[in-house]
């Protein structure tokens, strides 16, 4: 049968696994589109689909030419109240490779295609179930590395964002609505005791407190970025000084191997931990030598380039041996670092401690005492590298796309009350507020361009 070129802005049945076939016990797919409903009733039996109310599951089997493909549970959910806004089906299938793989073949022999990645929350979004924060959010969720980042996901999705942009657009609407009655009217048909003289914006007490929460907003963006992305910590030390027994007590299994013999570790080793909620991409190194063994070298070298896309630095001191001249050559380097002094149950750092410039934890990782203080360590230093302040407000930005039109509309407003102050005609001061209300639009979405949200889309998942 021939299918409809793939295309965003179509209303034609789509079908995607929404999880992945291989070894589970179930494999689901999703069905949404005009007539999806009614091509699903074609290769199912007994053909009670077509027949049923939405919000219900219906127990029967997938055919093709009267053959048993699969024996399924197909959730319907009908136009409006379903996610796409379309009429949808969810019909979960048996796992493994193969099952869903000869459903999914069935269906697109019925007159299904394959969706293009995000079509689903596309689709959601043009129908008016979704924002394009909460699409975004979808996406987020999916990328979540740890519980917390999932919560502040959640408070996204559950619409906080768009009710924060609102609220500062509404004042932005009012402000603008006032400059354009002033340019509307003349200035004798104003009233002087109910608005200020022309020349001067209107409202202006709104746009200086819609300025300061956009600027918090934009602040909120090194904090969700950290939460998305995570943060880059290398382990790094001489050799010997406890740098895989470290890794392996903040990671809470063993993955370095650990010996008695320096060098041990010849290449890097990585692994995600979340530390108060944090992503964090721990990262153990080769111990920082001279050395004439090839492959020691190349991991050292390694090593260094890592150092260098370093976020933080754990720089590890043997406790047992004390402060080299190795440790006080690296530790005079511009790095941003925590002192970890280990093996503290052997011997405690000297009083006065010669580099009390830096943060320094003791920790022992052979007994595990310390730990909760190193994590308070790497926390505050995050926390200070992203300007965490902005606790009082109710959401945070998600994606670096709403960041650019928050300090799109911030740079706008400023320059508009910065004319404002010169005293300059509103008639080059509206155009300027116009756009920063466009710029908030773009983000929830009621201002967008075709080939912006085909290509935002398009990053997602298939199947989302």
């Amino acid at each position: 049968m021939k299918h409809n070129k793939a295309n965003y802005g179509d209303e034609s049945p789509i079908a995607a696994f929404a999880t992945t076939p291989g070894s589970s016990a179930l494999t689901l797919i999703r069905c949404s589109g005009k007539g999806s409903i009614e091509l699903s009733s074609s290769v199912f039996t007994p053909a009670k689909i077509k027949d049923a109310p939405g919000n219900t599951v219906i127990y029967g089997w997938i055919i093709a030419a009267d053959e048993k493909i699969d024996e399924v549970l197909v959730s319907v959910f009908r136009a409006p109240k379903s996610y796409t806004g379309e009429d949808s089906l969810d019909i979960c299938c048996h796992g493994g490779s193969v099952a869903g793989k000869a459903v999914m073949n069935t269906l697109k022999n019925a007159g299904f295609r394959d969706a293009l990645p995000g079509e689903f929350t596309f689709r959601a979004f043009m129908n008016g179930k979704l924002d394009l924060t909460r699409c975004e959010s979808v996406m987020e969720m999916v990328c979540a590395k740890t519980d917390t980042a999932r919560r502040h996901v959640v408070s996204r999705l559950s619409g906080s964002l768009e009710t924060e942009i609102n609220k500062i657009k509404q004042l932005l609407v009012q402000v603008l609505a006032g400059a354009e009655i002033y340019l509307d009217y003349s200035e004798d048909e104003i009233s002087a005791d109910e608005d200020e003289a022309a020349g001067k914006l209107p409202n202006h007490e709104a746009a200086h407190n819609a300025l300061a929460q956009l600027k918090k907003l934009s602040a909120s963006w090194q904090l969700e970025r950290i939460y998305r992305e995570g943060v880059t910590v290398v382990i790094a030390g001489r050799p010997n000084a406890g740098k895989s027994s470290l890794f392996n007590s903040l990671l809470k299994e063993d993955r370095s191997i650990v010996t008695e013999i320096p060098g041990t570790t010849r290449d890097w080793i990585e692994a995600w931990v979340s530390i108060d909620g944090i992503p964090v991409r721990l990262v153990d190194t080769a111990g920082l030598r001279e050395s004439a063994d090839s492959v020691e070298k190349i991991g050292v070298e390694r090593s260094k380039m890592l150092l260098q896309e370093a976020e933080i630095v754990l720089y590890v001191i043997d406790g047992a041996q004390g402060i080299t001249q190795e440790d006080s050559d690296f530790i005079g380097r511009g790095v941003k670092r925590i002192l970890v002094w280990n093996k503290a149950d052997l011997a405690l750092p000297p009083q006065p401690f010669p580099f009390a410039d830096n943060a320094l934890v003791c920790v022992s990782a052979k007994t595990n005492e310390g730990f909760a203080g190193l994590n308070a360590a790497i926390t505050d230093v995050i926390q200070s590298q992203a300007n965490f302040a902005f606790t009082d407000l109710s959401a945070g930005l998600g994606t670096i796309r709403q960041k650019n039109l928050v300090d799109a509309a911030c740079a706008l407003l400023e320059e508009a009350l910065a004319l404002t102050e010169k005293e300059e005609p509103l008639d080059i001061i509206a155009p300027l507020l116009r756009e920063a209300v466009n710029a908030l639009g773009e983000i929830t979405g009621e201002v967008s361009a075709a080939d912006v949200l085909d290509e935002m889309f398009s990053r997602f998942c298939v199947g989302k």
